[in-house]
C-alpha cells in the first residue's frame, strides 16, 4: 500500500514547492483544494496546510476543520496554515506592523522531533502580512525569529494527533533546513517509510496499467518529447504490441528530427507509425501570420491527420496520454484554470466523437519525476534530457508567415545552435533553447558582397519549471562561434542577436 500525504491548497504561489519536498524526501503526496472533503483511506499518514494570499482575519477567509483533522492524523500549518490553526484553537492572529517578506533567522527554543537536526539558528524565508500574537491554550513554543514571536509551535496536549504550525515556509530554497523539517514531519511525526521512488512507481503503475486495460488496444500521439515517451514506454511495458504509437511530422521539427525520433523509439521497442504530413501542414499554414492562428491550424491538422490514422486500427478503446501532475494541479486548483496566455503549447485534444478512454500514467509526476522515471526504464538519456518543445514547433518560431523556406532555414540554425551547446557541455545547464527566425532583414557585407538578409534570435533559459524563468549566461566565446558559424553556413542569414528577457514580464516562446 503506498503511504499518501495529502497537502490542501489554500492558492499559495509556494504549494507546489511543498509537494516537491516531500516527494524528494520519497514520500508519495497529492495537491487538492482546500474546500475538498478528505478521505481517510488506509496508507494516508498526514496533512499538510499551504498558504494563502488571504489573511484569516478576512470576513471570506477559507476555513478548514484543523481539529477533526487531528482526530485522525497528524497535520502541520505553513504560513496561512499555521494562522489558522492558532486563530481556531484560540490564539490571537493580528496584521503585522509590516508586512513581512524575505530572509530571518529562525532560532530554535525547545528541542523537539520535529526540529531534530535543524541548527539552533538558520536561515528561514517568511512570506506574511500577519502574525500569531498569542498561542492557544495547550500549544507551546518551539522557535522565534528576531521579528515574529511565534515561528514554530505545537499542539501540548489539545490534539490527539501531533499538530504543528511553522510560520515561515520551510519548501523554499531560502529557508536552508526547511527540508530537514519537512522530512522530520513525515519520517518522525507521520511514520513515513520513504520507499516511492522510480523502481517502485513503475512496478505499481505497470499494474495499474494491466489492470485497466486489460486486453484492449490503445492509441497514443507521440511527439519525441520525455512526458510522451515516457508514458508510452510505461503502458508498452503493460500491454506491448496492443499500443499503437503515432508520430506526425508536421513539416515543423528539428531538423533530421523525425528520422532520430522513429529511429530512437524502434530502438526502444515501441509499436510507433511515422506519418509525413509536412505538405499538408505547409498547406493549412499558407497565408497564416497571427500566432494564435497558426497555432489552431497546427492543432486542428494534427487532429485531423491522427483521427484518420486511428480509423485504420481496428477496435481501439482508449487514447494514451503524457498528462503530468502540474497540468492536473492547474485544472483543481482553488482559483480554477488560469487565465490563457496562449493557447497551450502542447497540440493534441482530441475530437470528442472519438470517445476514448483516457489512459494517462503520468499524471502523478511532476516533470523532474518523470525524466527520473524515464531513466530507470532505459530510456535513452538523449531522450530523457531532452529541451521542452513546443507542440507547434517552429512555426511559432518562424515570427510571421511560415513557408517550407523559412523552416530550412531556422532548422539549419537550430542546429547549429543546439549542437554547440552540446559540444561546448552547456545543453544539460539551461532548462529550453531555441532559436527565433525574425521577419527583419537587415544589410550585411559577406566578401566584397552586399546582402540583405533575414535576423536570427538565440533564446536559452533556466528554470526549474517553465512557470518562471531567466535568461541563461552564456559565455561569450560560446555565442560569437555560434554567431559566425550560423552566419558562415546558413545562407539567408546574416545577423544574429541573443535574448536576455525573463519570464515574467517575456514568455519563453516569442510567439
Amino acid at each position: 500500500m503506498t503511504e499518501k500525504i495529502l497537502i490542501l491548497d489554500f492558492g499559495s504561489q509556494y504549494t507546489q514547492l511543498i509537494a516537491r519536498a516531500v516527494r524528494e524526501a520519497n514520500v508519495y503526496c497529492e495537491i487538492v483544494p482546500y474546500n475538498k472533503e478528505i478521505v481517510y483511506e488506509p496508507g494516508l499518514k498526514g496533512i499538510i496546510l499551504g498558504g494563502s494570499p488571504f489573511s484569516v482575519n478576512e470576513e471570506k477567509a477559507l476555513i478548514v476543520d484543523v481539529k477533526a483533522m487531528t482526530e485522525k492524523l497528524p497535520v502541520l500549518g505553513i504560513c496561512y496554515g499555521a494562522q489558522l490553526t492558532a486563530k481556531l484553537f484560540g490564539g490571537r492572529v493580528d496584521k503585522s506592523e509590516k508586512r513581512e517578506y524575505g530572509r530571518a533567522i529562525f532560532s530554535k527554543t525547545k528541542e523537539d522531533a520535529f526540529l531534530e537536526n535543524v541548527s539552533p539558528t538558520s536561515q528561514v524565508w517568511m512570506s506574511h502580512s500577519d502574525t500569531i500574537k498569542v498561542l492557544p491554550e495547550g500549544f507551546e513554543l518551539l522557535g522565534t525569529t528576531e521579528s515574529i514571536p511565534v515561528a514554530a509551535f505545537k499542539s501540548n496536549g489539545a490534539t490527539t494527533h501531533p499538530l504543528y504550525g511553522l510560520q515561515f515556509h520551510p519548501e523554499v530554497y531560502h529557508s536552508t533546513e526547511g527540508k530537514t523539517i519537512i522530512k522530520n514531519f513525515l519520517i518522525n511525526i507521520c511514520g513515513c517509510t520513504c520507499d516511492w521512488t522510480p523502481e517502485h512507481f513503475i512496478t505499481d503503475t505497470v499494474a495499474a496499467l494491466k489492470k485497466q486495460i486489460g486486453d484492449r488496444k490503445v492509441i497514443m500521439a507521440l511527439s519525441g518529447g520525455v512526458d510522451s515517451t515516457v508514458a508510452a514506454t510505461l503502458i508498452h511495458r503493460a500491454i506491448g504490441k496492443n499500443l499503437y504509437g503515432i508520430f506526425v511530422d508536421n513539416g515543423v521539427l528539428r531538423k533530421d528530427e523525425f528520422e532520430q525520433v522513429i529511429k530512437t523509439y524502434n530502438e526502444i521497442g515501441l509499436n510507433v507509425k511515422g506519418i509525413d504530413a509536412r505538405e499538408h501542414f505547409y498547406t493549412k499554414l499558407a497565408g497564416k501570420s497571427d500566432p494564435e492562428e497558426k497555432r489552431k491550424v497546427i492543432g486542428g491538422s494534427f487532429i485531423e491527420i491522427f483521427d484518420q490514422e486511428a480509423k485504420k486500427i481496428e477496435g481501439v478503446e482508449l487514447l494514451g496520454q503524457g498528462t503530468i501532475y502540474p497540468d492536473v494541479i492547474e485544472s483543481l486548483s482553488v482559483h480554477g484554470p488560469s487565465a490563457t496566455i496562449k493557447s497551450h503549447h502542447n497540440v493534441g485534444g482530441l475530437p470528442d466523437t472519438m470517445k476514448l478512454e483516457l489512459v494517462e500514467p503520468l499524471r502523478s509526476l511532476f516533470k523532474d519525476e518523470v525524466r527520473r522515471v524515464g531513466t530507470e526504464l532505459g530510456i535513452p538519456p538523449l531522450m530523457i534530457n531532452r529541451h521542452p518543445f513546443p507542440g507547434p514547433g517552429l512555426a511559432i518560431r518562424i515570427l510571421g508567415e511560415v513557408t517550407e523556406e523559412k523552416v530550412r532555414l531556422l532548422q539549419d540554425a537550430d542546429a547549429i545552435y543546439i549542437n554547440g551547446l552540446k559540444k561546448y557541455n552547456l545543453y544539460t545547464t539551461v532548462w529550453q533553447a531555441g532559436t527565433i527566425l525574425l521577419p527583419v532583414k537587415s544589410v550585411g557585407v559577406m566578401g566584397d558582397e552586399r546582402t540583405y538578409e533575414f535576423t536570427v534570435a538565440l533564446r536559452a533559459v533556466t528554470s526549474v519549471d517553465g512557470m518562471t524563468a531567466d535568461w541563461a549566461h552564456l559565455p561569450y566565446e560560446f555565442l560569437a562561434d555560434i554567431s559566425n558559424e550560423i552566419i558562415n553556413n546558413v545562407k539567408g542569414i546574416n545577423r544574429v542577436v541573443y535574448d536576455i528577457s525573463s519570464k515574467p514580464p517575456a514568455t519563453i516562446e516569442w510567439e
